[in-house]
C-alpha cells in the first residue's frame, strides 16, 4: 500500500486540507500517512449544521443502529475498509502492524484492544441495557413510554457528542460506540498518532449501514480542540491532569484522566500475600502499563517491603521484545521525550528520603532504554513509607507502581479519588465501607484483577445518563 492520505470527514464527506501533518514510525521515523489539519473555523461551520446529522440517525431505529453497530463490529475485526483518499482498502493485519509501529503498542496487546472492541460494538445490546437500567429501548424511538407503570420521556442532552482522544491505546475508543445507537453523532479530534483506530471504526459503520453524516473527524489544532470541548453540549476528553483539571468542574465535559487506580489487601488477608502476586502483576503491566485502569498502588497493612521485592522480582527482569513477539509486555514511547521525562521525574523524586525502587536489584541495567529501534521504559516497582511521598499516588504511561503500608482503618482516606479498587478481603465491616466509600467509582470485592471490566458497568461515567435526561411527563387520557 502507498503512502495514504487521511482526510478529515465533515459530516461524513471527505475534505483535504491545504494543511497536512505526518503520521510516522515511531522507530524508523518513516512516514505511514499524511493527514489533513483543518482549523477551529472550519469546525465551527460544520458544527452550524450539526442537526442534518442528528437527523440522519433519527430516520433509524434503535434496534436497527444496535444491529449495524453489530456488523460494524465484524467489518472492524475483519474486514478490508476503505483508508485514505484513493479508494484503498486497509486490511485488519495493515491496521495492526502500522498502528503498532505508529503507537509503540507490540502486536498482541493491538490485536486484544481489536477484541475489546469488537465485542462492545458486538454486544451493545446488553451494554444498553446495563446503561439504561434495563428500559424499553423503543422508548428512545418514541420519545417517552411506560417503565414499572409509569410514564417516562428521555430527551438527548446534545446534538453531537465532542471528543478529544487520546493516543496511548485504542481501546479508548470503545467508550463512545454506544453514542450511535442512542442517536448521537460524533465530532472527534483523533490522536496524532493514532488516527487508524477511528477512521476504521467509522468506515466499518458506514460499511455497515450507519447515515455517515453522523461522523466528524477533525484532526486539528489546540484551539480547535477546544472548540469541539466549547461547543458541543457534552463531550468527553483524554489527558494528563493538567490537562483534565481545566474541566473537571465542566458538567458537560466528560473527564478521562489518570485512574488512580488501586490493589488494597485487607489485615484478613495479608497473611497470604504470596497468594495474590498474579493479580498486582496483571493489574500493573497488562496492556503496557498504559490505562487508566492500571493498578499505579498496592495499598497493604504490613509486608509491604516483602510485596515490593516479590513484584520487583517479577517484573524488574522484563525487557522490550519484538513487536510481533507473543510475549511482549512492554511498549515503546511514540515520543521518545515522554519515556525521558518519566524517567527523569521518577529518578528526581527518589531523591526524596523514604522510598527506594524494588526492581532495580532485578533489572540488570537502567530503567530507560533504546531496544528494538526505540526508547522504552522497564517496569517499576517503588516501595514508599508513607502516602505522603511524591511517588506514592503517581501514574505513568508505564508499567509503575508504588507499595505503600497504611492501617486498614485509615485506607480510604488515605488512597484519594480513585478510578477502580480492587480489595481483597472478606471482611463484612471493610467490605461495607468499601461500598459505602465516595472515592472510588469501580470497586472490584476479592482477588479481581483492576484491569477486568463490564462493559454493562461504566467504570468511568455512564454514557446514557451523559447524553440523555429523564423529563416529567403528563398525558391526557
Amino acid at each position: 500500500m502507498s503512502t495514504p492520505h487521511i482526510p478529515c470527514l465533515r459530516l461524513g464527506k471527505e475534505y483535504r486540507s491545504f494543511n497536512e501533518s505526518e503520521v510516522k514510525d515511531y522507530r524508523t521515523g518513516s512516514v505511514k500517512a499524511t493527514m489533513s489539519q483543518v482549523n477551529a473555523g472550519v469546525i465551527r461551520r460544520d458544527l452550524l449544521q450539526i442537526e442534518k446529522a442528528s437527523d440522519a440517525l433519527q430516520k433509524l431505529s434503535t434496534r436497527e443502529l444496535i444491529d449495524i453497530s453489530a456488523k460494524a463490529g465484524d467489518l472492524f475485526l475483519s474486514g478490508n475498509l476503505p483508508l485514505g483518499e484513493n479508494g484503498e482498502l486497509q486490511s485488519p493485519q495493515n491496521y495492526l502492524e502500522t498502528l503498532s509501529s505508529t503507537s509503540g503498542l507490540p502486536h498482541v496487546m493491538v490485536k486484544r484492544n481489536m477484541d475489546k472492541i469488537h465485542y462492545a460494538l458486538t454486544h451493545l445490546e446488553l451494554i444498553l441495557n446495563g446503561l439504561t437500567r434495563g428500559i424499553d429501548l423503543s422508548i428512545l424511538d418514541r420519545g417517552f413510554g411506560e417503565q414499572a407503570g409509569s410514564p417516562v420521556c428521555f430527551y438527548p442532552t446534545t446534538s453531537a457528542l465532542g471528543l478529544v482522544m487520546p493516543s496511548n491505546s485504542p481501546a479508548v475508543n470503545s467508550l463512545w460506540l454506544p453514542s450511535i445507537a442512542l442517536k448521537i453523532p460524533i465530532v472527534m479530534k483523533p490522536g496524532r498518532d493514532e488516527p487508524w483506530t477511528p477512521f476504521r471504526l467509522i468506515q466499518a459503520f458506514i460499511e455497515a449501514g450507519c447515515p455517515r453524516e453522523a461522523f466528524g473527524f477533525y484532526p486539528t489544532d489546540h484551539e480547535g480542540s477546544a472548540d469541539i470541548l466549547r461547543l458541543c453540549d457534552r463531550a468527553l476528553i483524554f489527558g494528563d491532569k493538567s490537562t483534565t483539571d481545566l474541566y473537571a468542574g465542566n458538567p458537560g465535559v466528560q473527564v478521562h484522566g489518570p485512574g488512580f487506580s488501586k490493589i488494597l489487601i485487607g489485615e484478613d488477608e495479608i497473611e497470604n500475600w504470596p497468594d495474590f502476586i498474579d493479580v498486582m502483576v496483571s493489574s500493573i503491566s497488562d496492556n503496557g502499563g498504559r490505562s487508566c485502569v492500571n493498578a499505579s498502588s498496592v495499598i497493604v497493612p504490613k509486608y509491604s517491603k516483602e510485596i515490593a521485592d516479590a513484584l520487583g522480582r517479577r517484573l524488574g527482569p522484563l525487557k522490550p521484545l519484538s513487536m510481533e513477539d507473543p510475549d511482549a509486555v512492554l511498549s515503546g514511547f511514540a515520543n521518545p521525550k515522554m519515556g525521558e521525562w518519566i524517567n527523569g521525574a521518577i529518578d528526581s523524586d527518589l531523591e526524596e528520603k523514604g522510598a527506594f525502587d524494588a526492581t532495580a536489584p532485578y533489572r540488570d541495567g537502567a530503567r530507560l532504554v533504546q531496544a528494538e529501534g526505540g526508547t522504552y521504559l522497564r517496569p517499576t516497582i517503588i516501595h514508599c513509607d508513607s502516602m505522603n511521598h511524591s511517588l506514592s499516588n503517581r501514574e505513568f504511561l508505564c508499567p509503575y507502581a508504588s507499595v505503600v503500608e497504611v492501617p486498614q482503618s485509615k485506607m480510604l482516606r488515605a488512597i484519594g479519588p480513585t478510578l477502580v479498587v480492587t480489595a481483597i478481603t472478606k471482611d463484612e465491616s471493610f467490605k461495607q465501607k468499601l461500598l459505602s466509600a465516595s472515592n472510588i467509582e469501580r470497586l472490584n470485592l476479592g482477588p479481581i484483577s483492576t484491569m477486568k471490566i463490564s462493559w454493562d458497568q461504566p467504570h468511568e461515567g455512564n454514557m446514557f445518563e451523559f447524553l440523555y435526561k429523564r423529563r416529567s411527563i403528563g398525558m391526557a387520557a
